[in-house]
């Protein structure tokens, strides 16, 4: 058995220590500022002051976060779209090889389709509500909102005025429903 006093802590530690003796501890004189390695801020750091005054993302995010969310939502709806026909168009006399492949196809099918599309509504979405950002120099609902009407209206233009106004009217109001319960959310739920 180790000598307590050499190495601090076993099972006989919890007895008196002798009167006139310490125990050995071999970092007692070692300063080492490690507090201040692992006290990190909580506020976020920046390069430049004007990157702190900001307080949106730049257009460049907004680009990219708004296509790559809608391209990745698309491509898991279709994805999981495409197992339910996949699985629902089996037959009978199918192997299981043959109808794992069909599973795949299908979901790889309507992946691809409903995340192109999602991803070109983002890409719609995030270059309208920066450019009415930019054009009105504030940040607020309505840039949102108008954003949601133009990418509707854009994005069903090729099917005639009468489609592009009804998806403009959909896209306008789903933004605003999404920014209604935003604003409600920060009003009733503490984060």
């Amino acid at each position: 058995m180790a000598d307590p006093r050499i190495f601090g802590r076993s099972e006989d530690s919890d007895r008196r220590q002798e009167p006139g003796r310490r125990l050995y501890d071999p970092y007692k004189d070692l300063q080492i500022p490690y507090r201040a390695i692992y006290d990190l801020p909580t506020s976020p750091e920046f390069l430049f002051q004007e990157e702190s005054i900001a307080q949106r993302r730049s257009w460049g995010e907004n680009l990219t976060f708004y296509t790559g969310i809608g391209y990745l939502g698309g491509a898991a709806i279709g994805a999981s779209l495409g197992l339910y026909k996949g699985v629902k168009a089996a037959e009978a006399g199918d192997t299981a090889k043959l109808r794992v492949n069909r599973i795949l196809n299908s979901s790889g099918q309507e992946g691809r389709r409903m995340g192109n599309r999602l991803g070109i509504i983002g890409l719609l979405y995030a270059g309208m509500e920066s450019g009415m950002v930019a054009v009105r120099d504030s940040d607020d609902w309505i840039n949102s909102v108008v954003a949601g009407l133009g990418t509707g209206a854009i994005y069903k233009a090729a099917n005639g005025p009468r489609s592009a106004a009804i998806a403009g009217a959909i896209g306008g109001l789903m933004v605003g429903v999404a920014m209604a319960g935003k604003q409600v959310l920060k009003r009733h739920v503490p984060i």
